[in-house]
């Protein structure tokens, strides 16, 4: 049964101040649904004045949200989490439409999970860690306060536009910064009714603002502005690269690309391995920065993985995202199908054994930007289709002999995002979980993230963590407030200044 066509968005795309406003740029921007083709809204383009009056607003907001105590805080968000479970169906609709997901991948996951982030965080924003106040000099008294950094400019990509909306926004706010966050201009939707959201709920107006706009532009104005304390970004590293440039001088978080390791042992459990292959390289499309990209299979598995997979693949349905059957749903754009399968193609050449897909459907879904699932074998390590990431629906999969080749091949590239490891031996398990270098690693298992744990990076997939107290940890400075006790004025460190005479 099929969802009915209609969206829980209404307004311009641009949020500053407590309200919706047009941006003022003469540029007009249409969110297209990839699955149709169908215009969803068209809205004027932010400018840098845009941008500008986003970072005053949130400036001014900021003395009194940073003042609030965490319980009012924590309060707040409370009541924000309540305001996304009534638009659950909405955001997960929204969400669909605009990113071509499969409904019952939105439904499932990405709207839960982030309505679970925000009662995460609105609990965390009364858990602020520090040392115990304590004589650690004999004549002073120490502690250590936690203190917002001041207004975070945020820039979210466009494969899990919520759920990186939510990422930067609950930590930020969490811990007393007010925020201006620029969703991906083909997917500002669900950022958009957050951020409605957060003013239903008496988040202060200014706390939370949206500027929609190109990257080049109103991206650009964001990172670079004078009054903005901190850049967070998601997005490419070739992209985090120039916002790092851009940025110098500001706190910095980057969670960039991957290029995830799937590491089969000769122990492991064949028909898990297979499963959790096929779901980690597909879900979303494979447009997932932690997805399953490369499969090192040791050899005694090697052959039945291949057959396997290519099998499980074969019965994967790509249709409607719309309809609760569809199991893949298309990629975000033409572009990024045209990505994809240059990759393919260009691996072909070189030699590559495609086992299955490697081209777009036909029929009833050759409009769209769909891309079959794609299972590829008999490439170099180092290859392009094996070092680069690709963000489409593609598994390459190559044998290893010994455990230290395995894991060498794991870590074999410019990523490290996220990895698995699969295997029914402790010791196996827990030198995987050690040597790979990878932000976040699976053992028999791959892609489930929770709320109070952290996802980040190693190497070129950035640095600094979301989700989690350690995201929280990212949006604040610690400050020691060190406290004499004795009332002496003179203390026995002045003798480096005034040595042994009377002053």
């Amino acid at each position: 049964m099929r969802t009915t066509r209609t969206t829980g968005w209404t307004g311009p795309a641009q949020y500053i101040g407590g309200r919706y406003q047009d941006g003022s740029g003469t540029e007009q921007l249409t969110v297209t649904e990839p699955a149709t083709g169908a215009a969803l809204t068209s809205y004027p383009v932010a400018t840098a004045a845009d941008v500008d009056h986003a970072v005053r607003a949130a400036r001014a907001a900021f003395p009194a949200w940073a003042g609030a105590s965490p319980s009012e805080r924590s309060s707040a968000l409370g009541r924000l989490a309540a305001e996304l479970h009534h638009i659950a169906d909405d955001l997960a609709l929204t969400e669909t439409r605009q990113a071509g997901k499969p409904i019952r991948l939105t439904r499932q996951f990405d709207v839960p999970g982030s309505i679970d982030n925000v009662e995460f965080f609105a609990a965390t924003a009364r858990q602020l860690e520090g040392k115990a106040a304590g004589e650690y000099s004999p004549d002073h008294t120490s502690s250590i306060r936690r203190e917002p950094l001041g207004v975070i400019g945020s820039i979210a990509p466009w494969n899990y536009p919520l759920q990186m909306a939510v990422w930067k926004i609950l930590p930020a706010v969490a811990a007393g910064n007010t925020i201006v966050l620029k969703p991906s201009e083909l997917t500002p939707l669900t950022s958009l009714m957050l951020a409605e959201a957060a003013t239903r709920a008496d988040i202060p107006a200014g706390v939370v603002n949206i500027v929609t706009g190109p990257g080049q532009t109103v991206g650009q104005a964001l990172v670079g502005h004078d009054d903005v304390d901190m850049v967070s970004f998601t997005g490419s590293t070739q992209v985090g690269l120039s916002i790092a440039r851009a940025a110098a001088g500001k706190r910095l978080h980057l969670e960039l690309g991957g290029k995830a390791p799937f590491l089969v042992f000769d122990d492991a459990d064949l028909e898990a391995a297979v499963h959790g292959a096929v779901a980690g390289s597909l879900i979303n499309t494979g447009q997932d920065c932690t997805a399953a990209t490369r499969a090192y299979i040791q050899r005694p598995l090697f052959e039945r993985f291949l057959s396997r997979t290519a099998e499980l693949m074969a019965s994967v349905r790509l249709g409607d995202p719309l309809d609760p059957e569809t199991d893949q749903g298309p990629l975000i754009s033409t572009v990024q199908r045209q990505r994809v399968a240059a990759f393919v193609d260009r691996a072909r050449s070189d030699g590559a054994k495609v086992l299955h897909g490697g081209d777009a459907p036909g029929g009833a879904l050759a409009g769209a930007p769909y891309y079959r699932p794609t299972l590829i074998t008999g490439v170099p390590q180092d290859s392009e289709i094996v070092q680069s990431e690709i963000f489409g629906p593609v598994l390459v999969v190559l044998p290893f002999d010994t455990d230290d080749e395995g894991l060498a091949l794991a870590d074999d590239t410019p990523y490290g995002l996220a990895a698995s490891a699969w295997t029914s031996d402790v010791y196996r398990a827990q030198r995987a979980g050690r040597e790979l270098r990878a932000g976040c690693v699976w053992i028999n298992d791959h892609i489930p993230i929770i709320s109070e744990m952290p996802h980040g990076g190693y190497k070129a997939s950035g640095y600094g963590k979301d989700m989690s107290a350690y995201a929280f940890d990212e949006y604040t400075n610690v400050k020691h407030v060190m406290s004499d006790i004795t009332g002496v004025a003179r203390k026995p460190w002045h003798r480096t200044i005034f040595s042994d005479r009377s002053a």
